[in-house]
């Protein structure tokens, strides 16, 4: 990078800093870092949403996988636009009405507190894996355009993150989440634009490229890759991020609107980063996979643009792992803490314990990533997201549309069972079979066998009653 890459750069960098402090100023109470009191537009909603899910998987990771198999890489993106739009017409007003501040406060309501307990802490681990994706991508970033090593960069995109959201909670992530996607929309746009120019148009990139690899949803393998987009829809609905921004609403009607807005333009972002990857495997072919979005931006856009979408980049890297991290802090403060450590924590004690939980965390993630620099981004994120959904995605049906119809103890079980199978399957599974799949079954079926139980011990009291 050359000096007019630093100023670019730095530009971007203090005026989304100075965003994050001053969403500072909103929080007052924990709930206010939480959930935003409550008061959260359209505008904050879909922030939290995009800032969070859109990241460097999103953008990095899309690139680095299309560089290699085209418009299979969509799946992130068009997976997480499908969630949203479940999580709008199915789940808002469930969750919005149900007055809960975290996931696993649902199950503890219907199932009691072991469930909410184990759902807090098996959907934490999938959490926590989508951080240490989002590191990836910032390392794979920052090493890129700068001299930095690997363990130089951790440091910056931590500092970053503590910045971003430790501060403002819900507040930073929307607000920031705002200016992010503007920005992030806008550049990424544009290289997907330029990309496409560049390669003489899709007509020339279809001459040039294998149709059954570049052009094909499903080019790793039907298994694989509808694995992978079922994997965010599951993954998306079962996150605490995600729900948190949701009930932060002032209504269920702006909630909503807020999810759709969301919905629409995930996808968006996925397509502008397959163009990318495949314009460099075109004409940079011999260069690692993860640096085709970066190395794209250093090479084809002036200057001081380059530094700018270069830390806009940065920026959608640390957005995501740190709300990421927010909703993980939510869950294991409210569900973990306060029920089992402090449960008389004031507001207060509360406020310091979802900041020093994010810090603690992120540092956790940041040891996690030494030595896996090499690996495949979007991996990272799937299996997080598949994690989460098998963990808790039939129990909250469950919970929210068939309440008192499913035996306790089967529904713990499920929560176990579900993530359990999916680790199993990554070991015994073939390659081409996404183990996600098998978590799920497994997860339904010793639900299934809950209901019918439930049902048996309904039929039973009632004949005593009567």
């Amino acid at each position: 990078m050359t000096a007019i890459h630093y100023v670019g750069a730095i530009l971007v960098l203090t005026f989304i800093t100075g965003v994050g402090l001053y969403s500072g100023r909103r929080v007052r109470s924990a709930s206010d870092f939480a959930i935003g009191g409550r008061k959260a537009g359209v505008g904050i909603i879909a922030g939290s949403i995009i800032g969070t899910l859109v990241g460097g998987a999103s953008t990095i990771g899309t690139a680095q996988l299309a560089f290699t198999y085209g418009f299979s890489a969509w799946w992130f993106t068009l997976g997480g636009g499908i969630a949203c739009l479940i999580l709008a017409l199915f789940f808002a007003k469930p969750f919005y009405e149900s007055e809960i501040t975290t996931l696993p406060q649902i199950f503890s309501r219907e199932y009691g507190r072991s469930s909410g307990t184990a759902a807090a802490l098996l959907t934490s681990m999938g959490s926590f894996l989508s951080i240490v994706s989002q590191l990836l991508s910032g390392i794979a970033l920052v090493t890129a355009v700068s001299s930095l090593g690997s363990f130089g960069a951790t440091v910056v995109i931590i500092a970053l993150m503590l910045f971003y959201v430790v501060f403002g909670g819900v507040w930073g992530a929307g607000i920031v989440g705002i200016a992010k996607t503007v920005l992030m929309y806008v550049s990424v746009g544009a290289c997907g634009v330029i990309a496409v120019k560049l390669g003489g148009g899709l007509s020339a990139f279809r001459a040039a490229l294998p149709a059954g690899q570049y052009f094909r949803l499903i080019a790793r393998g039907a298994a694989v890759d509808i694995g992978a987009g079922v994997s965010l829809i599951v993954g998306v609905l079962t996150t605490q991020a995600y729900i948190q921004a949701v009930i932060s609403a002032r209504s269920l009607k702006i909630s909503r609107a807020g999810i759709l807005l969301s919905a629409a333009l995930i996808p968006l972002i996925g397509i502008a980063g397959i163009f990318v990857g495949m314009y460099m495997k075109l004409y940079y072919p011999d260069i690692k996979a993860a640096l085709a979005l970066p190395i794209f931006i250093m090479e084809k856009l002036p200057g001081l643009a380059s530094g700018a979408i270069l830390a806009i980049l940065l920026v959608a890297v640390v957005g995501t792992g740190a709300g990421i991290a927010l909703g993980l802090s939510s869950m294991i403060s409210n569900d973990i803490y306060r029920v089992y450590i402090n449960r008389a924590a004031g507001d207060r004690r509360m406020l310091t314990v979802s900041r020093l939980v994010i810090v603690l965390v992120l540092v956790a993630a940041a040891l996690f990533t030494i030595g896996e620099t090499g690996t495949l981004i979007l991996g990272w994120s799937f299996m997080s997201m598949g994690l989460r959904g098998a963990t808790a995605v039939g129990a909250l049906c469950t919970a929210l549309f068939l309440p008192g119809r499913i035996n306790k103890s089967f529904a713990l079980a499920s929560m176990i069972v579900g993530p359990a199978f999916v680790l199993v399957g990554k070991l015994i599974l073939p390659a081409t079979v996404d183990p996600l799949f098998l978590g799920i079954g497994c997860s339904l079926a010793v639900l299934l066998a809950g209901f019918v139980i439930g049902k048996k011990e309904t039929v039973i009291a009632d004949s005593k009653i009567s």
